[in-house]
């Protein structure tokens, strides 16, 4: 079971709670758990990743164990930590501005 923490809007958007569990088929990865919270959430589909180019959203950051994955491949393994359950992935909204 992983733990995922998504920011305000997003989980007003799914209609869900600011951190949610996730079954993740086969390995965890960045693809698996993005495709696993859609399938579970489909109101996020499009939110996190373009859906004509899989490619992440501009002002989304991925977090996991304090490292920063958000420009990492998403056949990436995600940390053991974060694949038992024991650490949050972390879904975090960039600001940007002066």
């Amino acid at each position: 079971m992983i733990h995922v923490r998504l920011p305000d809007h997003l989980s007003a958007m799914a209609g869900a709670d600011r951190e949610v569990e996730l079954d993740v088929e086969g390995k965890a990865t960045l693809k698996s758990v993005l495709d696993a919270l859609e399938k579970s959430f489909p109101a996020l589909k499009g939110a996190l990743r373009d859906p004509v180019t899989a490619q992440k959203r501009p002002f989304i950051r991925f977090f996991a164990c304090g490292e920063d994955l958000s420009h990492h491949s998403f056949e990436l393994p995600l940390p053991i930590a974060v694949a038992s359950g024991d650490e949050p992935f972390l879904i975090i909204a960039a600001i940007a501005g002066g």
